[in-house]
């Protein structure tokens, strides 16, 4: 596979993980088409189907005659296909096995209590998911300590695959915060991923492509039709 393939995204303004391909995209300075799926709950484009056929979601990357699909395996394939600098993953196979770990971690647990406080049917119900938030972003804010050793990011001093990852927790999480009025992402438990989320948000590769707190409110609320 060559480098220079025609390289395309499908991907959807407000999926967090279409997120992850575009800045791994823009990191590596890699020239892209992107296609917008711009309501894929309700309608999927030919495109999409074609180039996705098991799950039929975003992201999907397109590279020469191939298809790359789910986030966190397309953003390891555009580290080993554009080899150049910067690297997302570490380079020590230790610090590579870790972040691949945490990553999953995020997508598993904190998606999942995400999911959960969202779907959640009764206050009862709501306060336990919203406890287990509490503790998952507890332990990243752990492993933001240990990893980071006082850098900006969970890479070091730049954005690398663990940020990529964590950063898709941020636009669900002011949509949660937004309506049921909970701080998660609190000075006296997560400082260091307050000022992490800052910096993720304000990065050049990840500002163009990330919805305002805005935005994404106002899409959830178009989506669950809440008023």
């Amino acid at each position: 596979m060559a480098q220079n393939d025609t390289v395309t995204l499908i991907g959807s303004w407000s999926s967090p993980f279409a997120l992850r391909a575009r800045v791994a995209l823009h990191l590596k300075s890699v020239k892209y088409e992107y296609v917008d799926e711009p309501d894929v709950l309700k309608s999927k484009s030919e495109l999409l189907i074609k180039s996705n056929p098991i799950h039929k979601k975003v992201p999907v990357l397109i590279h020469g005659d191939v298809s790359v699909c789910e986030s966190l395996n397309i953003v390891q394939y555009i580290d080993e296909a554009w080899s150049s600098d910067p690297s997302i993953l570490p380079s020590h196979p230790y610090d590579r096995a870790s972040a691949r770990f945490w990553a999953q971690y995020v997508d598993d647990k904190c998606f999942e209590s995400l999911d959960a406080v969202a779907g959640a049917k009764d206050d009862e119900g709501r306060m336990a998911a919203a406890g287990k938030l509490m503790e998952c972003l507890a332990i990243l804010e752990q492993t933001f300590q240990k990893i980071s050793k006082g850098s900006g990011f969970f890479g070091g001093e730049n954005i690398g695959y663990l940020d990529i990852a964590c950063g898709t927790l941020l636009g669900p999480i002011s949509v949660i915060e937004a309506f049921s009025g909970v701080k998660f992402l609190r000075e006296e438990t997560t400082p260091g991923l307050i000022k992490w989320a800052e910096r993720f948000r304000a990065h050049e590769a990840v500002k163009p492509y990330m919805p305002t707190v805005e935005e994404f409110v106002a899409f959830a609320k178009k989506k669950f039709s809440v008023q």
